[in-house]
């Protein structure tokens, strides 16, 4: 076949990216094996049924056309509601546009404001898409990792060495997936200082803003970065969305009504009884509460289960889905650790080296099971530990 482009061809250069240990899980369990599946961020559990409901009325009711590019009006102003009470900034349905799934915002921010050969700095660990994102958009970065032993919160100077002359943007995310680290307010402001002084554009990943374990804090409300912050949102895990495909980026106006434009060449819209489920879902904060609950339940039930493990750290754990532990003391290489324990435990994680080198020598645990299973898996891996620490020795 003809050549295709470099654009695609270069979204994850080396063929491998990072997920070979869950797809390997997941085609076990496919095939009738007792897998305890804690490698990928999707609920155990169903959309709630208010929800579902919103859903299939918006369909009787024939709402299966073509929608506004930026988002049909009544789903920006509610998303520009749940906007101004997660950055404690008042926003108006002219600074969101609509997209389908965080991913998508995440991919309008980086295309709005980096062109290709400008760069930009990103905060690991990270989540596994940024690298291949900024590749789309033929933008260079540069990696800045954290420290586990500081509980992977960032470090404003080392953030600061990474500035070139051609910087144009930050991308950051907290409550963090892997680690579950909640960044700080000295973190935020640091970052925030820097943003203002060398002009950049600070890309806030926040889908997780529920999920924490204090009040959320966004950047967007630190002074003078409202108008130089996107903030990329979604409804998967706040409110049980996954499968829905809704999420909307924040920002400035101006910015915002180019980004129509991009919208109108890549979706055209969004699926309009989706968005009005959606509707439904953010002015009655279907399943928030409930949710945030459950998580901040689960990750106290395994951290708890997994303290004082021989060899095994935790580190951050303090918000999101996900759990992060230092397994380095039992094996340095994290990628093997995983591919062992899935052999002889039949439970699938994530590799930390997967999200970044700050992350190498960690699993990221899902919390997406329910409990009995997560004590379980814990038990497994306490033994695991054990049986791998005598055989090394």
């Amino acid at each position: 076949m003809p050549k295709p482009s470099s654009r695609i061809s270069g979204i994850t250069p080396s063929g491998k990216d990072g997920w070979e240990v869950h797809f390997a899980a997941w085609q076990r369990l496919e095939a009738g094996e007792d897998i305890i599946m804690l490698s990928v961020g999707d609920h155990d559990f169903h959309t709630p049924a208010e929800t579902v409901e919103a859903g299939v009325a918006a369909l009787r009711a024939g709402h299966h056309h073509y929608t506004q590019l930026p988002g049909i009006p009544a789903l920006r102003e509610a998303m520009a509601r749940i906007s101004t009470r997660c950055a404690g900034v008042k926003t108006s349905p002219e600074q969101i546009i609509a997209t389908p799934g965080g991913q998508a915002s995440l991919y309008a921010a980086v295309q709005g404001v980096l062109d290709p050969g400008d760069h930009a700095i990103v905060v690991a660990p990270y989540y596994a898409t940024y690298p291949g994102t900024f590749r789309a958009a033929g933008a260079d970065f540069t990696v800045v990792e954290t420290r586990a032993t500081d509980g992977f919160q960032p470090d404003p100077k080392a953030i600061e060495a990474a500035v070139r002359p051609n910087t144009r943007a930050m991308l950051i995310n907290t409550p963090n997936n892997p680690t579950g680290a909640v960044y700080s307010v000295t973190s935020l402001e640091g970052i925030a200082d820097i943003c203002r002084r060398h002009d950049l554009w600070l890309l806030s990943d926040e889908v997780y803003w529920t999920l924490g374990d204090s009040e959320h804090l966004s950047p967007r409300a630190l002074p003078g970065m409202e108008e130089r912050t996107l903030v990329i949102n979604s409804m998967s895990k706040s409110h049980g969305m996954t499968g829905w495909r809704l999420g909307w980026l924040t920002g400035p106006q101006e910015l915002i009504t180019l980004l129509i434009s991009l919208n109108l060449v890549i979706t055209y819209g969004l699926t309009d009884f989706v968005s009005r489920a959606a509707i439904e879902a953010l002015n009655n904060d279907y399943g928030v509460e409930q949710i945030a609950a459950l998580y901040a339940g689960r990750r106290k039930l395994f951290l708890d289960a997994v303290r004082g493990m021989n060899n095994v750290t935790v580190r951050g754990s303090e918000g999101g889905m996900y759990a992060m532990l230092d397994i380095s003391a039992v094996e340095p290489d994290d990628e093997k650790f995983a591919w062992t324990f899935l052999d002889r435990e039949n439970v699938g994680v994530m590799p930390g080296s997967s999200f970044g080198d700050a992350a190498a020598g960690h699993i990221r645990i899902s919390l997406c099971q329910p409990e009995p299973i997560l004590l379980e898996a814990a038990d497994r891996l306490r033994r695991f530990v054990s049986t791998y620490r005598r055989e090394a020795a």
